[in-house]
């Protein structure tokens, strides 16, 4: 019987190993354009996979709740001396708390440790390019807090700052956010501040999807003008799944509060050492190369498309992704898109745009990203070639449309 039992669970093991093949080789064969994705080193997994899986460390560096925590201790003070490094941040000014989960539970505990419940935070619309959690009525932060959102400009779609200082005197927030998860142009972040300041309200950015760009030096860096930084490991700046809060020092004992007793329990130590390395890799010159070649190669596929006859929303990029107006320049809706490119080994996935008329489900845009196949090597040429195989892709979908 025992014998039967260990087979039946090598049987079920197996099962999950073959699933770890398969998708490393469709990773391997995909051409990935998700701009939330990218692909990690081999000491990073290493990281990931490490014995520190098996450590219970709840609390924070020398005050855990837990015996056995020494080696961690030294872990997680280690990832949090190397996320100030690379920001170029002074620790007698700033802090960072290394344990949120994600993107999304970095966000929550940082309004639940400093905006009252039923209080204002504001934000971007999710079809402006902003995130579910910067104020998304489906989403915790419009439904626990009231939420104020502003948009892009209908006409430019980029940042009018002017509005957005009148919508933020009038409402008086409590938090401000900016930083996106849909926006392809700089952010004024010494403008967001005087708006902040004019409302009497805590500024937070959430670089997420541009932190590795800021490390790299390729973007501005928001930290000069915020109160509040969060952001994930896995984007641009080529971590695990994970995420940090950066805050100015009056307001880090707050944070610290909000991931634990606040909003989590135990951390995840394995993650934790998979962020400091990635955070150490993020240093070297050659990532300074790496995030340079994110932004050529994404404004060279931008300029591609639109020499193609497309509409890129904001008419460009500034950083590591872009979306196309796909509805209204052909014909062919962001699901279609992303069915018929899917089928070609090509990933990508459908957005909706600003001012969008059609549904989340099936809407006008498509969004590209350039972080994954820059890390694979591509360079403009690639991405201009990549371009004119993707066109092809869709307007072979637009004539089987206009056939049907």
């Amino acid at each position: 019987m025992a014998m039967q039992r260990q087979k039946s669970m090598k049987q079920e093991n197996d099962e999950v190993f073959d699933l770890i093949k398969a998708e490393k080789k469709r990773q391997a064969n995909a051409i990935n354009l998700i701009a939330s994705e990218n692909k990690v080193s081999s000491n990073v997994l290493k990281a990931l996979g490490s014995v520190f899986t098996n450590k219970y460390a709840e609390g924070y560096p020398g005050k855990r709740y837990y015996a056995g925590n020494e080696i961690v201790d030294k872990v997680e003070s280690l990832c949090q001396k190397r996320a100030l490094e690379l920001f170029g941040l002074n620790d007698e000014e700033w802090s960072v708390n290394v344990q949120p989960l994600s993107g999304s539970p970095a966000n929550f505990a940082t309004y639940f440790s400093l905006v009252p419940i039923g209080e204002k935070i504001m934000g971007m619309t999710l079809d402006s390019g902003g995130h579910l959690t910067h104020g998304h009525p489906a989403s915790f932060s419009g439904r626990i807090w009231q939420s104020v959102q502003y948009s892009v400009d209908k006409e430019t779609q980029t940042l009018d700052y002017d509005t957005i200082e009148e919508l933020a005197i009038k409402e008086r927030p409590v938090l401000i956010v900016t930083g996106y998860s849909t926006y392809s142009r700089i952010i004024d972040f010494a403008r967001f501040r005087k708006i902040a300041d004019k409302a009497g309200a805590i500024l937070m950015a959430d670089i997420s999807h541009i932190a590795g760009l800021i490390a790299g030096g390729v973007y501005p860096s928001p930290f000069p003008y915020v109160d509040i930084v969060t952001t994930t490991t896995h984007k641009t700046l080529r971590g695990p799944r994970g995420a940090m809060i950066f805050s100015r020092k009056q307001f880090s004992s707050k944070i610290d509060r909000g991931i634990i007793p606040g909003t989590q329990g135990g951390p995840h130590i394995n993650n934790i050492a998979a962020i400091a390395v990635c955070l150490e890799e993020a240093k070297q010159d050659s990532f300074k190369e790496y995030a340079k070649q994110v932004v050529a190669n994404a404004k060279a596929f931008a300029d591609e498309f639109q020499k193609l006859g497309y509409k890129v929303i904001s008419g460009g990029t500034d950083d590591h992704l872009f979306m196309l107006d796909l509805y209204s320049s052909i014909g062919v809706t962001g699901k279609e898109a992303q069915l018929a490119l899917e089928k070609e080994g090509i990933i990508a996935n459908m957005n909706k745009i600003p001012y969008d008329t059609r549904t989340p489900e099936n809407p006008s845009g498509i969004r590209f990203g350039t972080p994954t196949i820059t890390t694979n090597g591509y360079k403009e040429d690639d991405v201009r070639k990549l371009a004119k195989r993707i066109d092809k892709i869709l307007r072979n979908v637009k004539q089987t449309n206009t056939a049907n």
